[in-house]
């Protein structure tokens, strides 16, 4: 039975775990703290405390590994929590266990284009923030030692929106004339991506994927869609949105790389994601 190590089986690890359980892998979950172990005690798979971002405590849990993923979170740590899950945590796994594949879940972040114009993965990838800096010192990582890269939209799924948060809560707002291109992907389609490209027939060893949906929209046409759907104002618009932790940026990210090798997303557009999947079980939003 093939192994596979889930290094942050948070919101996205833990979907991801779940389809290598169903899959009959043997899985390991890791998480940062006892806590959120405890909270992933009924899961039918191993899950417990490791600080990937600590040396001394990757070595202590290894084990053999077919594929090791690392989708863990900086928790809101700033630029030193993403230099500590990141990169350090990229370093301290790749140096403990030598697995068959390695995959690290970075971000589209990294593309630092303005102009709305559609990118791939030979694209440029240069992030003016010192958070897309850190996510690509670790992705080189990676790559030098023939791993996965997979860069990932931004992630809604149940119970998680930050566009709908917003607009329920009265906070959103259309940055100037709201043209900015915004990038998604539901939950569950990074988690297949992450078991497709931990699966291929052909390993891919340096590759970079990006992990989006088809079809990327404009922060006023994701904001008028919500409002028309939900009944509600749109939002106001404002000439300053305030600094953003990973810069601002507007291209449209293209999954045309991942899509041929036979991944398809089971949302394909933001609309589709949140009707079948996100607004039927948004707690804000009653029964």
């Amino acid at each position: 039975m093939p192994r596979v190590l889930i290094a942050g089986c948070g919101y996205v690890g833990a979907a991801t775990a779940d389809l290598f359980h169903a899959a009959k892998w043997n899985v390991e979950g890791w998480t940062r703290s006892k806590e959120s172990a405890e909270g992933l005690a009924e899961k039918p798979y191993g899950v417990r405390a490791v600080d990937i971002s600590h040396r001394n405590e990757v070595p202590s849990a290894t084990g053999e590994f077919d594929v090791v993923i690392q989708c863990a979170s900086s928790g809101g740590g700033g630029v030193e929590g993403y230099r500590r899950v990141y990169f350090s945590g990229v370093q301290n796994l790749l140096g403990a266990l030598h697995p068959r594949i390695f995959i690290f879940s970075s971000s589209t972040s990294v593309y630092a284009q303005v102009g709305g114009e559609w990118v791939d993965e030979e694209g440029t990838a240069e992030p003016g923030h010192e958070a897309g800096r850190i996510l690509r010192e670790a992705e080189e990582l990676v790559k030098q030692a023939g791993g996965v890269v997979a860069r990932v939209a931004g992630i809604y799924g149940p119970g998680r929106s930050a566009l709908l948060r917003k607009l329920l809560a009265g906070e959103a707002r259309i940055e100037g004339d709201g043209g900015r291109v915004l990038n998604q992907v539901h939950r569950d389609d990074v988690a297949g991506a992450l078991f497709f490209l931990a699966t291929l027939p052909n390993e891919k060893p340096g590759s970079v994927f990006n992990v989006a949906d088809d079809q990327p929209m404009t922060q006023r046409e994701c904001y008028e869609w919500l409002a028309a759907r939900l009944d509600r104002a749109l939002p106001e618009a404002t000439e300053n949105a305030g600094p953003r932790r990973r810069g601002a940026s507007s291209k449209r990210v293209s999954n045309r790389k991942l899509r041929r090798l036979g991944w398809v997303p089971r949302f394909p557009t933001f609309r589709e994601g949140m009707e079948m999947s996100v607004l039927p079980a948004f707690p804000a939003l009653g029964p």
